[in-house]
This record gives structure tokens, sequence and C-alpha cells, in this order.
């Protein structure tokens, strides 16, 4: 039931962004962005985490898990460090991700030989 449960809320998050796309002017890269701010401001009000646990990760995959990680590692370096902690959370919390997408990016273009567009 889990695979079930992670499967329609990621398809759901899925297609919301994309009619997103499909019916603004908001470019990608906006879309991103906006993704990940509502991630952390899901997460700071506590509603994210309760997504999370009924969905797993077809919850905490999409950009918007990025955003609540990054409101987490944040949040927990603030409470150690003080101000501080607002500049070094974020890396903190999602260096694991954002190496492992490097990393894999970069295999990728070994295996596949990238070209770039015209």
């Amino acid at each position: 039931m889990e695979y079930i449960q992670a499967f329609w809320v990621g398809g759901l998050i899925c297609a919301l962004v994309q009619i997103l796309l499909e019916k603004t002017k908001l470019m990608p890269g906006r879309v991103m962005v906006l993704l990940v701010c509502t991630g952390s401001v899901l997460g700071s009000l506590g509603i994210y985490d309760r997504i999370i646990d009924f969905a797993g990760a077809g919850a905490s995959v999409p950009l918007l898990g990025f955003g609540n990680t990054l409101f987490k590692g944040v949040k927990k370096a603030v409470l150690e460090h003080g101000f501080l902690g607002i500049f070094m959370g974020g890396f903190t919390a999602s260096a694991v991700g954002i190496s492992s997408a490097l990393i894999f990016g970069y295999l990728a273009s070994l295996i596949f030989k990238p070209k770039m567009k015209n």
C-alpha cells in the first residue's frame, strides 16, 4: 500500500506542476523556485511532514520535498549555531542530494556523450 500512496501523491504533485506550466506563462525555472519555496513554507507550518508520513518518497522526492529539507536544515542549524545557522543549514541538509545529482550527472555524461543545444 505504501507504494500506491507514494505513486499517486507523487503523480498528483507532478500533474499539478504540469498544469501550472501549461496554463500559465511561468518559465520552468520560476516554477521550480516556486515549488522549493512552497515546500519550505509547508514545512515551516508542519504540514509537509504529515504529507511525507503518508506518502513517503512520493512527497519527499519532488522539489517540494527539497524545500522542506532545506527548511529543516536551516531550523536545526539556527537552533545549534544561532544567526549563522541561517546561512549554513540549507547546505548541510541538502549536501548529499546535491552531491549525488552532480556525481550521477557526470557519470551519465561520460556514458551518453552530451551535446550542446543549437
